[in-house]
């Protein structure tokens, strides 16, 4: 068996991957899906969209490295996190559309949680504050706004899943016996775990209001689950990491103290703080990282920022500024720096370190001289700030310098972007050979689950690097950057 397969359903497109035992990729085929707006803060994805794109990308995919199921030793999944859909169990139709994890139309559900005892109520057992980005209110949210759900769903009738979840019980017969399960990393996303003991709380679920009939069993990241049914007929389903998760295991930062960024729809960082949560009281959230089949589990804390690669489809699909997401560098690059223009992208509030729902975007420092280019340099430099906004709250939690920081993600390719970010942060940035680590972390993960590679050392050994860039910018207008940045962000407070 040659191949390790990974399945990657992102935010906005859904990916399979097959690599081989040096983590190279050898074949990948990926599709769009539709992201739908039905009103302002609401955001939706189409979960029979999702898994007919799911069949297309494999199908491609396998026919592109003339493929056999056969010649697959297992396969992971990966996924956009706290996505929340439901469906019947019986014909497993999806209840209506998923709700994306971006969506903000649980905030009056939040607010009332949080409402006596404030929006860290559930932080000591969960590691994360009340916030709309969560799967938990989701599902209380669908279960009371959809006549006679909540009752189907106490009898058991309906099932809830994160798109992990949604994911493996088609791939293993749906109605037919489908597998109704989450791995521990998505299940920590959703309010509703304990993070000592892994499993669902019911303190936490009556106060949310979720029925425990709905939910899926929690499994360890790295553990054999079952076997495909259809088109990869046999082949071992043996991973599931959420996607950033997938990401901190595709860099390979196994060690407590190893941390990665992630530039996607949003920008994610992660560092590893080994087998104990580490509180966070600098607004991060304190999570799962993995958890190998009978080990301790690892965590670690996050820094989540909603929109990062998301701005600069903006500009291009909204605004019309650009035509392709790869024009905006060259834009960005035809003014020498950013004219005192700041974009502040709080689209549906912020996320780390300000956890603030009532914030809205906002272009700050407008004068008759910014341009385009202006403009886009800003939408690059959003990104970066709220990088560092991010790295600073770690070093506040952790105690952790970063040496140097793993990227990776879609962004990566932004030469500009990413000198940038060394500059701002004061250390190198260093871009991986295969960029593409959330794929190649769910791979890794189901290729340890049957011993395709035999340990950690053999997926370090697989690491290498494709450009550092090393900062070079004075510390004055380094903090004069960042100030003006900070002072950008409270203009975005408090608009709704």
């Amino acid at each position: 068996m040659a191949f390790i397969g990974s399945l990657d359903q992102g935010t906005t497109s859904t990916r399979f991957m097959l690599f081989d035992e040096a983590g190279k990729v050898v074949a990948s085929a990926q599709k769009e899906h539709e992201q739908i707006f039905p009103q302002a803060g609401w955001v939706e994805h189409n979960p029979n969209e999702i898994r007919d794109r799911v069949d297309q990308v494999i199908d491609q995919a396998m026919v592109k490295a003339s493929a056999v199921p056969s010649d697959l030793a297992a396969m992971g999944i990966t996924n956009q996190r706290e996505t929340t859909m439901l469906w019947d169990r019986v014909t497993g139709d999806p209840i209506g559309n998923a709700i994306v994890w971006q969506d903000v139309r649980t905030s009056n559900i939040c607010n009332e949680l949080a409402v006596e005892h404030g929006q860290d109520r559930f932080r000591a057992k969960t590691g994360l504050p009340i916030a709309t980005y969560f799967a938990g209110p989701k599902i209380a949210w669908l279960l009371d706004n959809t006549d006679g759900l909540r009752a189907r769903a106490e009898a058991g009738e309906i099932a809830f899943g994160t798109m992990d979840s949604w994911v493996v019980w088609n791939l293993t017969g749906g109605p037919r016996g489908g597998l109704h399960i989450t791995d521990v990393t998505n299940a920590s996303r959703t309010l509703l775990m304990d993070l000592a003991t892994l499993q669902w709380d019911s303190d936490l679920l009556g106060a949310v209001g979720v029925p425990r009939a709905v939910l899926p069993e929690i499994r360890p990241s790295v553990q054999v689950y079952g076997e495909a049914t259809g088109r990869l007929a046999g082949v071992p389903i043996a991973g599931i990491l959420g996607d950033q998760q997938a990401a901190l295991f595709g860099q390979t930062c196994f060690s407590a103290g190893e941390a990665k960024n992630t530039y996607g729809t949003g920008c994610f960082m992660l560092l590893n703080t080994g087998n104990d949560p580490v509180p966070s009281e600098a607004g991060l959230l304190t999570t799962v990282a993995y958890q190998l089949d009978g080990e301790a589990p690892v965590y670690a804390l996050e820094g989540s920022i909603a929109i990062a690669g998301a701005l600069v489809q903006w500009l291009r699909d909204n605004l019309q500024m650009i035509d392709s997401a790869e024009e905006i560098e060259t834009l960005a690059a035809s003014v020498q720096d950013n004219g005192g223009v700041y974009i502040v992208p709080a689209f549906n509030g912020l996320f780390a370190p300000y956890w603030r729902d009532d914030a809205r975007g906002v272009i700050a420092g407008l004068t008759r001289y910014a341009n385009r280019g202006h403009i886009a340099r800003a939408t690059l430099e959003a990104v970066a700030f709220q990088t560092k906004e991010v790295l600073d709250a770690m070093y506040l939690d952790s105690g952790v310098e970063l040496a140097a920081l793993k990227v990776d993600g879609g962004m990566v390719g932004n030469e500009l972007l990413m000198q940038f970010q060394a500059d701002l942060l004061d250390v190198p940035v260093v871009r991986p050979a295969v960029s593409e680590t959330t794929a190649l972390g769910a791979a890794y993960a189901a290729g340890l689950a049957v011993g395709f590679w035999p340990d950690f050392d053999a997926l370090r050994s697989n690491w290498s690097i494709s450009k550092r860039w090393e900062p070079n910018m004075n510390a004055e207008r380094r903090a004069a950057e960042y100030a003006s940045w900070k002072k950008a962000v409270t203009k975005s407070f408090d608009w709704v």
